[in-house]
């Protein structure tokens, strides 16, 4: 099984007529995604590799019911096109676009959340169900089918832990980058719960960061109400206080959401925390062979 996005997702394009919404439309369907539809405000009738293009989500939505959006939109209308495809009944929306204004993102929060709707990112490499379907930017051929999940705020570490997993034959069963931006939609707490819930995740890597408090609410999740094995690894430990790092999200301030005190605070949960990225994937696989 997998979480959120499966072999029978149909997915929605916002930008596919774009540099980057055509590239990575390509990639998707090259991985097996089914990608039903595109949106470009006037370029309604036009089709991309026989993909439909249409003018607004509503009238995708009509004619090809997707379950997804990807919304490779640049920042200045990004929250428009979120809003957008959640008004349209769109269960899942996933953002690309890095620089969306965090006042934008307030708004765009708050209205999702009234509606249920689910969002990944901002700033996110995206989510991939190996085998199954790929809704982001990742190499599908770094990934495994399997029954590891992995959630991270970090796109380059996902891709380096991912790779260490796959060397070993530990498959993935859903790999999601939760998006470096200071407001986000599904956070780690939210991804544990449905890794939790699902029978063929018998694991877990998380890939924090400093700044933010995100961490400190999954060790508390994991401590109360997560039955499986999480290995984690917190990113920025020589970074100094009040130095921001490549995400905006990733900022001590006020000596507070340093990755000693992360870590020392997952530790506490009972999760794995490892000093060295690079020791993530032989310590997954030495639980797994215990299990």
């Amino acid at each position: 099984m997998s979480i959120l996005i499966d072999s029978s997702t149909r997915v929605l394009v916002q930008g596919i007529t774009g540099r980057e919404g055509m590239f990575h439309t390509r990639r998707m369907v090259e991985y097996g995604t089914e990608v039903v539809s595109g949106v470009t405000p006037g370029k309604g009738g036009l089709k991309i590799d026989g993909i439909p293009v249409f003018d607004t989500v509503a009238r995708a939505v009509e004619e090809t019911e997707p379950d997804v959006s990807a919304v490779f939109v640049p920042p200045a209308f990004a929250a428009d096109a979120v809003l957008e495809a959640g008004e349209s009944g769109i269960p899942l929306i996933v953002c690309f676009t890095e620089g969306i204004p965090a006042l934008d993102m307030v708004t765009v929060r708050s209205y999702l959340d009234r509606r249920g709707v689910r969002l990944i990112g901002p700033n996110t490499p995206g989510i991939i169900s190996p085998g199954k379907s790929k809704v982001g930017l990742m190499a599908g051929y770094i990934h495994r089918e399997g029954r590891v999940g992995v959630v991270s705020r970090s796109g380059t570490l996902t891709y380096e832990v991912v790779y260490q997993l796959t060397k070993r034959k530990i498959g993935q069963s859903t790999c999601v980058g939760i998006g470096g931006d200071p407001i986000v939609g599904l956070s780690f707490t939210d991804l544990l719960e449905m890794f939790a819930s699902d029978d063929e995740t018998d694991g877990v890597v998380l890939i924090g960061e400093i700044g933010g408090t995100a961490e400190e609410e999954a060790a508390d999740f994991v401590r109360k109400k997560m039955g499986k094995p999480v290995v984690a690894f917190i990113a920025g430990k020589t970074a100094p206080p009040g130095r921001r790092m490549g995400h905006a999200g990733a900022i001590i301030s006020g000596g507070r959401g340093t990755a000693g005190e992360k870590m020392e605070t997952l530790a506490r949960a009972g999760i794995r925390v490892v000093e060295n990225p690079a020791d993530v994937g032989e310590v997954m696989a030495s639980i797994l062979r215990g299990l």
